[in-house]
């Protein structure tokens, strides 16, 4: 048997990681989830096993992924604490990844260890949807307790959902109301080009099409030019024309703050989860 896994929760977060877990086979991953029938059909689709409840996959995994809503949390962190008790007691603790926005380790570590207890190993990640076609954004910050190894063993088998960034778990917030909560802000933005296009006398199908396709490509481009996002953009610029023209009304529209204000808005959000 190699690297087991199991994840309490099968919605789409829990389910992309799944999904995407590398270095790991699909018969070492065990799923659990209050909705069973979910949790069920989840499982077959990947190959998984089926976890009876959270307890069991808290007493069976090298790492239990929280996978869960944030304000689910407190009550799966309840259920699955005897069993973590007993691991880290045995000196074989899990690594405990938790996904729950605002959640910070030292609140998750101190509702499962118990008084008197070693810390449990965290492992805090923010991943977003994308994952869900293997090209998400994770952050990743750990607690002091997973050995080096955990960590680079956890950030291959994340890496088959996507991009895998360590930061400081300081960063955490700010980094759910960018990346994680950033996609609806984009599906926003493509949904409104593809509007303008319309209105522009584009068929619907073909304006979305535009649409997706220019926001893909243009966020390649800051990636695999490591350009200055500015600086692209002054490329598309010829004076007195058609883009210029389009960038004076986004700002007139207050474009920029907007955005800033909605990434703002999902970070503070993030903090009063916690």
């Amino acid at each position: 048997m190699g690297i087991a896994i199991a994840c309490i929760g099968s919605g789409n977060m829990g389910f992309a990681l799944m999904k995407g877990a590398g270095a790991v086979k699909e018969t070492d991953i065990g799923l659990a989830d209050a909705d069973r029938a979910k949790a069920k059909a989840a499982a077959k689709e990947l190959g998984a096993a089926l976890y009876k409840s959270n307890a069991e996959a808290a007493a069976r995994g090298d790492y239990v992924f929280l996978a869960v809503k944030p304000q689910a949390l407190s009550g799966v962190l309840a259920e699955i604490a005897p069993a973590l008790r007993e691991r880290l007691a045995a000196g074989k603790p899990p690594v405990l990844v938790s996904m729950a926005a605002g959640w910070p380790i030292e609140k998750i570590q101190a509702a499962v260890s118990g008084s008197g207890a070693s810390a449990a190993p965290v492992v805090r990640i923010m991943p977003n949807t994308p994952a869900l076609i293997s090209r998400g954004m994770i952050a990743l910050a750990a607690s002091p307790e997973v050995p080096a190894e955990k960590i680079e063993e956890l950030d291959k088998i994340l890496s088959g959902a996507g991009m895998v960034e360590r930061v400081a778990e300081s960063y955490m917030d700010a980094v759910t109301g960018l990346s994680g909560s950033g996609p609806a802000f984009v599906y926003l933005f493509i949904e409104a080009l593809a509007d303008g296009g319309v209105k522009a006398g584009l068929p619907r199908d073909k304006a979305l099409r535009f649409a997706a396709q220019t926001v893909l490509g243009s966020a390649a481009m800051v990636q695999e030019t490591g350009r200055h996002p500015g600086e692209l953009k002054d490329m598309v610029c010829s004076p007195g024309g058609t883009t210029i023209a389009g960038l004076a009304a986004l700002e007139n529209g207050a474009f920029r703050g907007a955005v800033m204000n909605a990434v703002e808005a999902a970070w503070r959000r993030s903090t009063e989860l916690g």
